[in-house]
């Protein structure tokens, strides 16, 4: 198919989803189907929830147990490749669009999201906006300047009986506009006012309207209702229709989405339309005209400062009841953040390699920041723990409960610290100063460290910053590279693990059972080989005492895991996972140790080290970046 074929095709299938006809055809088409008449809330949910949803229930999700307790998650499809880590946000945004799609009270309300910089406020609307612009087309009166719907033609006293006729409930008044035209171009019979469909549109102001902040000294209301056209005063009267310009944000966002930018920079007397929009569903008009009904979600939003300036006035209060207050924090799970980070660095040209640990060290930095102290954990701990992951300590996971560590944190926690902005900034400027096209956890690290030191923040915010980067962050980051750099002399690492795995478990089930041990090559029954299992239960702090509960614990989580229809491997118990892998890593330390600080090898030591660099690169790493990582690990890890 040619360019042509393309552009006529489309053209083709515009036309057979357009209409125009007579309102009389109108009401046929809604007595077919109602749905077309649906007011915004509701079109703007329906476009949310027919892309579908996972529930994720905590019975069946143990991550989701430990983050959310007994509550069940819901996974919003038209949300997930864009948005991370907010999971409650955006249950809280679908619930406000479904309870004002009932026509409860949130559909007389303003929703309001408010949140730090760069916490994806301004993203969330943008989405939502280019939503709407795919929604299906909406009938709407030939020509009327709000393109409001076509039953407000039918008069008052027969809407009764039209309600019960086409199934719908008829909600709002003829714009002027149109009503001058009924009556001047129609002679009221308005069964034969044309009706056409039209679509919706951000650049062509078509049912989404826009407020930026504007100055104080110089605010017109006229931005959001409309003016009158003084060059046409001369000849109509001052309350005829036909010298209103109805072009202001509440008449464009009608039957769609008016959004207030920054909305509280404004001065408060410009933003009295709202209480009228959301309570009366109705906004004035230019000039003397009526009022003008108004179908459509006010969505505002803006930072944490000015909504607490904005509230702390009492004065405010008629607005502040209008309005559903949606907090968004930065994302606190690691494992999003990096999700977050590829996403927008996805949609770059920055076509540079970027080593393993990197996003995940970046990410590291930013949760950190936004973490509140506390008293029970140290801030690393807190962060995994936030991430959903186990803490093993001496053998068993310990029960730090993600609830309490919230709720000492407070309210606050996740409204300040790093934004995703400013870890993207730092990236980006790694990205394009990257002398060999490759980033790597250090070369961050240090873009970091510059990035901070020029923030103009607080001093003892700044010195808590670089204490993250300098200290705990290369501390964790040194955890992670030694395993990574151990385990990649070890040839099929996953199977080992599993061959340890299969071996522990057969002894300490035997032992817990008092059983003997069938080996598997000779068929000889033997004793529980205590000395085996206490080589790898010391690698996690289990003492003599304490293996017997140990072996009884992993015995019983393994039947469990079975009896409910799962897949048990080396990674099914955490303390018992982390144990084998310390062992396998601990057999190798001495060797990588020597070979990779080595500077001049024996054969038998270079093929090791050829061999655990090809292991390293097949892992995801480039020749610079493992010579840099080596380089580093033989600096840093291993010190005599």
């Amino acid at each position: 198919m040619d360019f042509k074929d393309i552009i006529e095709n489309d053209r083709e299938s515009r036309k057979k989803e357009e209409f125009e006809g007579t309102f009389l055809e109108y009401l046929q088409l809604v007595k077919n189907n109602p749905d077309i008449v649906k007011l915004a809330h509701k079109r703007m949910y329906d476009i949310i929830i027919n892309k579908g949803y996972k529930v994720l229930k905590p019975e069946d999700n143990p991550r989701i147990k430990k983050l959310y307790g007994n509550e069940p998650i819901k996974r919003y499809n038209f949300f997930k490749n864009e948005f991370f880590g907010i999971d409650r946000v955006l249950m809280k945004l679908v619930n406000y669009f479904h309870s004002a799609a009932m026509k409860g009270e949130e559909s007389r309300q303003v929703l309001y999201l408010v949140g730090p910089v760069g916490a994806g406020k301004s993203s969330l609307v943008d989405s939502i906006k280019k939503a709407l612009e795919t929604a299906e087309s909406i009938y709407s009166l030939k020509g009327c300047p709000i393109r409001e719907e076509p039953l407000h033609l039918i008069p008052k006293h027969l809407r009764t009986e039209f309600e019960k006729k086409l199934g719908v409930k008829i909600e709002g008044d003829l714009c002027p506009v149109c009503k001058y035209r009924l009556k001047h171009q129609y002679d009221g019979k308005y069964e034969n006012f044309p009706v056409v469909t039209t679509d919706f549109s951000i650049r062509s102001r078509k049912g989404i309207g826009v407020v930026p902040p504007v100055d104080p000294n110089n605010q017109d209301t006229s931005v959001l209702t409309g003016s009158v056209d003084i060059s046409k005063m001369d000849m109509y009267p001052e309350d005829d229709p036909r010298i209103f310009s109805l072009n202001g944000a509440f008449n464009v966002g009608n039957r769609g989405i008016v959004e207030f930018i920054e909305v509280f920079k404004n001065d408060v007397e410009y933003l009295h339309t709202i209480i009228t929009a959301t309570q009366e569903k109705s906004v004035p008009s230019p000039g003397k005209g009526s009022m003008i009904y108004f179908d459509g979600i006010i969505l505002a939003h803006s930072n944490e400062s000015e909504w607490n300036k904005f509230k702390s006035d009492h004065t405010n209060e008629a607005i502040l009841d209008r309005i559903v207050k949606i907090e968004v924090p930065y994302c606190m799970e690691l494992n999003e953040e990096v999700k977050i980070y590829k996403k927008i660095l996805g949609k770059s040209q920055f076509d540079a390699h970027i080593a393993p640990h990197t996003l995940e060290i970046a990410a590291i930095f930013a949760i950190l920041s936004r973490l509140s102290p506390s008293n029970k954990v140290d801030p690393m701990t807190k962060l995994k723990i936030y991430n959903g992951e186990d803490i093993v300590e001496k053998g068993s996971t310990k029960k730090i409960d993600y609830s309490e560590l919230k709720e000492e944190a407070g309210m606050r926690e996740g409204m300040s610290g790093i934004s995703t902005r400013f870890i993207i900034k730092a990236l980006d400027s790694a990205l394009s100063n990257s002398e060999y096209n490759c980033i790597n956890p250090i070369s961050v690290i240090d873009i970091l460290v510059k990035s901070v030191k020029d923030l103009d923040i607080a001093d003892d915010d700044k010195k808590r910053y670089l204490t993250f980067l300098n200290d705990t962050i290369r501390k964790e980051y040194n955890k992670i590279l030694e395993k990574e750099v151990t385990r990649a002399f070890i040839q099929s690492f996953r199977e080992q693990a599993e061959s340890l795995f299969d071996n522990y478990l057969d002894h300490a089930e035997a032992y817990v059972n008092r059983n003997k041990i069938k080996d598997r090559s000779t068929g000889e029954e033997l004793e529980p080989d205590e000395t085996f299992m206490r080589s790898i239960e010391e690698h996690i702090g289990i003492s003599e005492s304490s293996a017997k509960g140990f072996r009884t614990d992993v015995t019983s989580y393994m039947f469990y895991v079975i009896r409910n229809g799962g897949k048990i491997d080396y990674t099914s118990y955490e303390p018992l996972k982390e144990a084998i892998e310390k062992k396998l890593t601990t057999s190798v330390r001495e060797l990588s140790r020597i070979i990779t600080k080595s500077k001049v090898r024996n054969k038998d030591q270079a093929e090791k080290y050829n061999s655990m660099v090809e292991e390293m690169k097949a892992n995801g790493y480039c020749d610079h970046c493992c010579d840099v990582i080596l380089k580093y690990a033989a600096n840093n890890l291993w010190k005599d």
